[in-house]
């Protein structure tokens, strides 16, 4: 609902594969449990924070695969699912009502192709989407969300963060972007990170922060 006195950001950027995306689903069934995919993505998210510079996306995910044991087929049945990743429910309406009011943006992590196909499901006008590939990092290294901000043309301090993943806080601190945290499936802050400034298991509470943003 439109508050009549709301003070929108000028853009607001999304993580996309949690925030906005049930990936979780698909990595677990390209698994067969949800407790091997989740071992698994454990691995890869380890394998993305610690390299930094940008190896492809693709090899990661196989190479977490093989780390934790599972079958070469895995990497392949989570890439035949891209095209239908879940839509988190809110998600659609959130970018609806900010529409009109903000520009809008992804920051990812993920390889350029798949990056794009899997913003592609929100079925909305991006006006940047900003892949890891592209800005040469994974996340939480700053330069993902400067490469965002930049082609956006609006300052950190004009403009918000919807995390999807606890790591997003030590990259949008560093840029000084506010950060609301889609912790849908219940995770912990991970060790270090800076707190966001609201954390919710439903998108529905990031509507009526934004709404407020410069008050």
């Amino acid at each position: 609902m439109q508050s009549p006195n709301a003070s929108y950001p000028r853009a607001v950027l999304f993580d996309l594969l949690t925030a906005l995306l049930d990936s979780w689903t698909a990595w677990n069934s390209a698994a067969g449990s949800e407790q091997k995919g989740r071992a698994w993505r454990a691995e890869y998210l380890r394998l993305t924070y610690g390299c930094g510079a940008y190896e492809p996306y693709e090899q990661l995910v196989k190479d977490a695969a093989r780390n934790t044991g599972m079958d070469d087929s895995a990497p392949d049945a989570l890439e035949a699912q891209w095209d239908t990743l879940p839509v988190w429910s809110g998600a659609r309406e959130l970018l609806l009502a900010l529409k009109p009011h903000c520009r809008l943006a992804v920051v990812t992590n993920c390889s350029s192709r798949l990056g794009h196909r899997a913003a592609a499901r929100l079925g909305i006008d991006w006006d940047v989407v900003v892949t890891s590939e592209e800005a040469g990092f994974y996340k939480p290294d700053p330069r993902p969300y400067r490469m965002a901000l930049d082609r956006l043309g609006v300052k950190a301090e004009d403009a918000a963060f919807v995390a999807g993943s606890g790591y997003d806080m030590f990259g949008t601190s560093a840029v000084g972007l506010r950060t609301f945290w889609h912790n849908r499936v219940g995770l912990g802050l991970p060790q270090g990170a800076p707190s966001p400034e609201l954390q919710a298991a439903t998108l529905e509470p990031a509507l009526p922060w934004l709404q407020s943003f410069s008050k």
